[in-house]
């Protein structure tokens, strides 16, 4: 048993693919299955499932995971800490992020974590809030960044940011209202734009319509669209109205481009949400980058 087979191992079991961890590795697949088989023959077990579409482990390679994963890390350890003695810090953190976060709140800290830590890279993956908690518990990504809290024991949550949600309609559609306020019933003939199933920004939205007793059945809804960018757009050519992000669509609005309207006795807030898992052991680089975060957002940390 060798580091390179572990590796691979790790690899195979993040992704749930021989194809995604020959990419990962820059190895080819076949390299990645002798690897597997060979770790197998030297074992004298079965590690994975070939049979599923996904590849998934049998129980002595959840076994040999866990003792995979502390091997690794110690490894990664020790040349981390030489590294840090050299005066070098170096590594991949591979993050998690939905819409919003993604666009507005991580570049801003990354270019902050980079200006100290310049040979550090990052792998950035784009999922909807609940995937990305998904991707986390499965440890195919160490850190997220999302717009909505989903009940599991296993995460921590981190408050962020503020947001608020905002109805934005074409610039020339200018609809009856109080201060930049309307009423709620004003939507029924519109058609709406709304993000995918799965989206903090959708879950936020249905959430507040529920607790004020609108039903979702009388909006009239045009398309459901993963990006807020292509929402945007499709609301300034006219084709819909859109609740999102006041912080993603201040640029529209500056150039007036958009409107933006408030609806009366109703909030849309929430928080943004830096998350991760519990269980995890984090590596050196980890943890330094976590330190980071926590003092760039005046966060404690856990």
């Amino acid at each position: 048993m060798d580091f390179k087979q572990l590796e691979v191992f790790v690899a195979v079991s993040k992704h749930q693919s021989f194809s995604k961890a020959a990419r990962e590795l820059f190895l080819t697949q076949p390299t990645v299955s002798s690897h597997i088989q060979n770790l197998e023959k030297e074992l004298d077990t079965i590690l994975v499932n070939r049979n599923n579409k996904n590849i998934t482990l049998t129980k002595s390679g959840e076994i040999l995971y866990d003792h995979a994963i502390y091997i690794l890390n110690n490894c990664k350890k020790a040349v981390y800490d030489i590294k840090e003695y050299a005066g070098k810090i170096e590594g991949v953190i591979d993050l998690a992020c939905s819409s919003i976060p993604e666009t507005y709140i991580l570049p801003n800290f990354l270019k902050s974590f980079s200006s100290t830590y310049p040979d550090v890279k990052f792998s950035i993956s784009h999922y909807d809030s609940q995937y990305a908690i998904s991707e986390i518990l499965n440890e195919r990504v160490s850190f997220g960044f999302v717009g909505s809290k989903i009940n599991n024991n296993q995460i921590e949550y981190m408050d962020l940011v503020d947001d608020e949600l905002v109805l934005i309609t074409p610039f020339d559609l200018e609809l009856p209202n109080k201060n930049g306020f309307i009423d709620i019933n004003e939507l029924i003939n519109l058609k709406l734009i709304m993000r995918k199933e799965g989206s903090g920004t959708r879950n936020l939205i249905m959430n507040t319509l529920k607790e004020n007793n609108f039903s979702i059945d009388k909006l009239s809804i045009l398309a459901h669209v993963e990006s807020n960018e292509s929402i945007k757009e499709m609301v300034r050519l006219g084709l819909g109205v859109s609740f999102i992000s006041y912080s993603s669509c201040i640029d529209y609005l500056n150039s007036s481009k958009i409107r933006y309207y408030k609806i009366t006795n109703m909030e849309f807030k929430r928080k943004f949400y830096f998350v991760y898992s519990k269980k995890k052991i984090f590596n050196p680089l980890e943890d330094k980058f976590l330190t980071n975060l926590c003092e760039y957002f005046k966060l404690e940390k856990k």
